[in-house]
C-alpha cells in the first residue's frame, strides 16, 4: 500500500467537508527561523477541516501531532515510513533553507532605530501623583524592551505597558506608563533595548520644572520674539514713510510761491545754497504730484 502524503490528506478532506458539512480544507506550509543559517529552520506544516487544526507535522521532531480522534488512525500510516520523511525534508529545502536568507537579508536583517519621547502626563489613578510616559516610535523590527530604572535600579511596580503596535508601513510603537510619587534627588531612567541599537539608551526625566510651567515659558519666549521683530519692523516702517514725507513736503512747498522766487525763498528757508539746489533738482526723483512744480524750461540762475 502506498504511502499517504499531506497533499492527498487534503484533497480527501476537501473532498469529504464539502459534501457533508459544505466546508472546505487546506494546509499550510511555515518557516521558522531566527538566524541566516538555512539549517536553523523549523518547518511546519498544519492541516485544517472545518476551520479547525485537525494534524501537524513539525521538522524538528519529525513527527505529526493529531487534534481530533477521527485523525488518529488515519496519520498513523500516513506519518511514518522513510518514503513520507525523505518528502518532507525535500520540501523543507525547496521553500524554507534555500529562502532563508534572502527574506533574512531583505527584511530581517534591516532596521530602524526607534524615536524616544519622556514626558509627564496625568496619572490613571490617585495612588500616586505622577507620572510618567516613555514611547518609542517608529522602529523595526517588532521586538524592543522598556524598562524603567529609579537611581539606577529597575522599576517592576507600578509600570503598565502596551503591546508592540504596528504603523502599517513594516515598523512599530510601543507605550510604557511609571506611577510615582517625585522624591528630591531622585532620577527616573526610561532605557531602551532594540536590534538597532549597539547598547542600551538611557533617557533621563528632567523633573526641574513642571510641565505646565516649561510650556509658559516657551510660549512666553516665542511672544517675546515675535513682538520683537513686529516692533523693529514698524520702526523701520515708521522711519522710511517720515523721511519720504518730508523729503515730499519740502519739494511740494514750491507749488506755493512764484518760480521766480522759488530758488531764492527755498533756498533761503531750508538752508540750500544755489549749487546744491541744481544739484537736487537734477538728480532728485521727484514725486508724479510735484512734477509741475520742478519741471521749467527757463533758466535756474538769476
Amino acid at each position: 500500500m502506498s504511502v499517504l502524503n499531506f497533499s492527498s490528506i487534503h484533497l480527501v478532506l476537501l473532498s469529504s467537508l464539502s459534501v457533508v458539512d459544505g466546508y472546505f480544507g487546506h494546509y499550510e506550509m511555515r518557516c521558522g527561523f531566527s538566524s541566516k543559517d538555512p539549517h536553523d529552520v523549523e518547518f511546519l506544516i498544519q492541516v485544517y477541516g472545518n476551520k479547525k487544526l485537525l494534524v501537524q507535522y513539525n521538522s524538528t521532531t519529525e513527527e505529526c501531532t493529531v487534534y481530533t480522534q477521527w485523525m488518529k488512525n488515519f496519520t498513523e500510516t500516513a506519518c511514518k515510513g522513510p518514503a513520507f520523511l525523505a518528502e518532507r525534508r525535500e520540501e523543507m529545502k525547496k521553500y524554507c533553507s534555500s529562502n532563508v536568507p534572502v527574506v533574512y537579508g531583505y527584511l530581517l536583517d534591516k532596521t530602524v532605530e526607534p524615536y524616544i519621547r519622556l514626558r509627564s502626563v496625568e496619572p490613571f489613578s490617585t495612588r500616586h501623583p505622577a507620572m510618567l510616559l516613555c514611547s518609542a516610535y517608529g522602529f523595526y523590527p517588532k521586538p524592543i524592551r522598556v524598562t524603567w530604572l529609579r537611581d539606577g535600579q529597575e522599576v517592576t511596580a507600578n509600570v503598565t505597558s502596551t503591546e508592540e503596535l504596528a504603523n502599517g508601513d513594516w515598523t512599530y510603537q510601543i507605550h510604557s506608563h511609571l506611577e510615582y510619587t517625585p522624591t528630591s534627588g531622585e532620577r527616573i531612567t526610561c532605557m531602551v533595548e532594540h536590534f538597532s541599537l549597539t547598547e542600551p539608551k538611557l533617557y533621563d526625566w528632567d523633573p526641574s520644572l513642571p510641565k505646565p510651567e516649561r510650556n509658559k515659558m516657551v510660549i512666553g519666549a516665542c511672544g517675546l520674539l515675535l513682538g520683537v521683530v513686529f516692533i523693529a519692523a514698524g520702526l523701520i516702517y515708521y522711519r522710511k514713510k517720515s523721511t519720504g514725507e518730508e523729503t515730499q513736503a519740502i519739494l511740494c512747498q514750491i507749488n506755493q510761491i512764484p518760480f521766480k522766487s522759488k530758488l531764492r525763498s527755498v533756498g533761503a528757508n531750508h538752508g540750500f545754497t544755489r549749487k546744491l539746489w541744481r544739484h537736487l533738482m537734477s538728480n532728485t526723483t521727484f514725486p508724479a504730484a510735484c512734477l509741475q512744480v520742478v519741471t521749467y524750461s527757463g533758466p535756474c540762475d538769476r
